[in-house]
């Protein structure tokens, strides 16, 4: 842990640790040192040199942003000397941006305006100049508008410091602007409107495409939640308006490495307007599918499932909420009497590959990514993508271990390309080898596997590590946790955003398997959620409950509206196992419930009735238990490793009907 050093900023004393630098500092006491190129969690630039204070011993300025604190330091931020410097700074950069702060959709939220503000400059006093850059607004998430860049650079860094380097400075002096590679339109630069430089602009020089005339920033009620559309779990920031969610921003902690999300969880909050969304229960009559009550659609599903009674068959997604899986489990074994329940968890894990512990990504020093592929270009996991590539930027350092090369392992220190189990093995033999002393079981189970030079130099970057983490796919769970005996942490990383917590819950394979209910027979077969069937199942008597008309969902007997991402709570465990708050942003569309809310409902009709699990209770289910002991290295199977088709139904629902299709149409998106 850094040194604790003091100083006084202002008069007031700070504590603060050794090599943070003065505007953080300044930030810990409530100080604020102005500025518009610093980013907090990077390092400092001075490119804006707004942020200069005196320091007491010194004959000139500094920078804040890239000085460091020092022990008996003393400092004054609003000297005359350093009053009339920013003031200075503001005015000339006021007379090369537009002045329509009346009409400014960021107005409220601009870094400019509000120094403008402070220093009273209503018109700058030099000679105004006008650029009159080209405007790239051609797709539909984010409009660019040089005219308006104050040529901060942070957009800039972000890009770059995510591993997406779409963004760049052209030209210089005065006229120079951020481009993309030869000033290509957004959509022909390879990004991947992710939306991290709108959150880093603090002018209006990049923003959400859609966002003119749809509510200014005092307007707006801000719920802090998390996306639920893949493993990441990544944490949100939600606008709403009217009833209505008017933007999505990044919500983790300024300078956190997981400040990030990917285009659909930023921009497919539009698809719960959509109109594939299940608005009313529908029920099939004479063969096609027509709007009933919620009255007749329930007294239907309880008259199906007593008649199938311990033949019906339930089935979800492992992305619904901890309260709704809980929900659900009561209701098949207490209320329908059945045991044959599961989840899309099966088809890539069982329940000791999915049961694993958390790490600190923040700290770690050495990423090992077994079985994995985040990509941003692809958005799979591209939050878990964008994580590892921050902190490669800061020092640390990343081994693949895939059977094929991932586009991650361009910025990899060692990539070992090979048939995973095996590699795995060996890498966990080379680091006893190394001097690390372990049970007897654990040696003699990797004793005949073949180390490679690749190998020998992957086991000395583990070795050489304080804080290594391996994250694993959920097929090489087994494998991959024995190296917590060995070093460091192990963690499983699913596709879907709570398959923690669903395992957690209680669902998990008891009767019919998952595969055995969507492949084989059943007399009755519940389906909650969007699930990845490609065909219709077999079964007399079909029931979806989810958000959005899906292909499945148009073959039912009976469709159940539920409530879609952002219009219910409740919580999750992510894949590094901490318990994650879903807060509700909207009201649910239509007549759609919460999946427990109709699993309540149901049993209602059915003339018994199952309670909502309390916070304690869901705490005390949710909490893991990582235990370093050791499992035989045996080859996994069984499992399903593409989990192509389980992505692509986890996104309908936010791409059908919604302005995503864009992304998902286009014939090639440029990499």
């Amino acid at each position: 842990m850094a040194n604790v050093v003091r100083l006084t900023i202002d008069g007031r004393e700070i504590h603060a640790h050794e090599g943070m630098n003065l505007i953080d500092a300044a930030e810990l006491g409530g100080i604020h040192i102005p500025n518009l190129c610093y980013l907090k969690g990077m390092k400092g630039i001075g490119a804006c040199r707004l942020c200069m204070v005196e320091i007491e011993g010194l004959k000139a300025p500094m920078i804040a942003c890239t000085t460091k604190v020092k022990e008996g330091m003393k400092v004054k931020t609003k000297t005359d000397k350093v009053l009339e410097t920013r003031k200075f700074v503001i005015d000339l950069v006021l007379s090369m941006h537009p002045l329509d702060c009346m009409t400014c959709t960021k107005a409220g939220v601009c870094n400019l305006q509000k120094y403008a503000y402070d220093f009273e400059i209503k018109e700058s006093t030099f000679i105004r100049k006008q650029f009159g850059f080209s405007v790239d607004d051609a797709n539909p998430f984010i409009k660019r508008d040089p005219d308006y860049c104050v040529l901060c650079g942070r957009c800039v860094r972000v890009c770059k410091d995510q591993g997406t380097n779409v963004l760049e400075f052209m030209g210089r002096g005065v006229g120079s602007k951020v481009a993309t590679a030869n000033d290509r339109p957004l959509q022909d630069s390879g990004c991947t409107f992710c939306g991290s430089c709108v959150d880093a602009c603090p002018v209006n020089a990049l923003l959400e495409a859609d966002r003119w005339r749809r509510g200014r920033e005092w307007d707006y009620e801000k719920t802090n939640s998390v996306c639920l559309l893949c493993g990441n779990a990544c944490e949100l920031r939600v606008s709403t308006t009217d009833g209505r969610v008017a933007k999505i921003n990044a919500g983790a902690p300024e300078g956190s490495p997981e400040k990030y999300i990917c285009a659909y969880g930023r921009f497919g909050f539009d698809a719960i307007e959509a109109d594939s969304r299940i608005r009313t229960p529908m029920k099939r009559v004479d063969g096609r599918l027509q709007e009933t009550s919620w009255e007749d659609a329930l007294a239907a599903v309880s008259q199906e499932i007593r008649k199938a009674g311990g033949n019906s068959g339930f089935v979800t997604t492992a992305g619904i909420l901890n309260e709704d899986a809980l929900l659900l489990k009561r209701f098949a074994s207490e209320v329908a009497g059945t045991h044959n329940l599961d989840s899309t968890a099966s088809i890539y894990g069982d329940e000791s590959m999915l049961i694993s512990g958390g790490a600190d990504l923040a700290s770690a020093d050495l990423f090992v990514l077994a079985g994995l592929d985040p990509d941003q270009w692809k958005r799979e996991l591209p939050g878990l993508d964008a994580i590892i590539r921050k902190r490669i930027n800061e020092g640390a350092k990343l081994i693949t271990i895939n059977s094929t090369e991932p586009r991650i392992s361009s910025v990899a220190a060692i990539n070992l390309i090979g048939e995973e189990f095996q590699t795995l093995r060996a890498l966990a033999k080379a680091i006893m080898d190394g001097g690390i002393k372990v049970n007897g079981k654990l040696a003699s189970s990797v004793s005949g596997a073949t180390i490679t030079d690749a190998v020998e130099s992957a086991a000395a970057l583990y070795l050489a590590a304080r804080e290594p983490v391996i994250l694993s796919s959920p097929s090489l769970y087994t494998a991959s946790s024995n190296f917590r005996m060995l070093k460091g942490a192990v963690v499983s990383v699913s596709p879907e955003s709570n398959s923690k917590g669903v395992v957690l819950m209680g669902i998990k394979k008891q009767g019919k398997s998952y595969r055995e209910m969507t492949e084989g027979k059943t007399a009755l077969l519940y389906v909650v959620g969007e699930i990845p069937l490609q065909e219709s199942p077999q079964t007399d008597f079909l029931i979806v409950q989810a958000s959005h008309l899906t292909e499945l969902a148009q073959k039912a007997d009976i469709v159940l509206p539920v409530a879609a991402h952002l219009e219910a709570g409740g919580t999750i465990v992510d894949f590094l196992g901490r318990l994650r708050e879903i807060r509700k942003a909207v009201e649910p569309a239509g007549e759609a419930k919460s999946h427990r809310e109709i699993f309540i409902s149901l049993a209602k009709a059915m003339g018994t009735s199952i309670e909502e699990a309390g916070e304690s209770e869901i705490r005390k289910l949710a909490e893991i238990e990582a235990a370093a002991t050791f499992h035989p290295f045996e080859r996994p199977g069984g499992f399903e490793t593409e989990t192509g088709n389980l992505i692509k139904s986890m996104r309908s629902s936010v791409t059908n009907g919604s302005r995503l299709l864009w992304l998902t149409e286009r014939r090639k998106m440029p990499v």
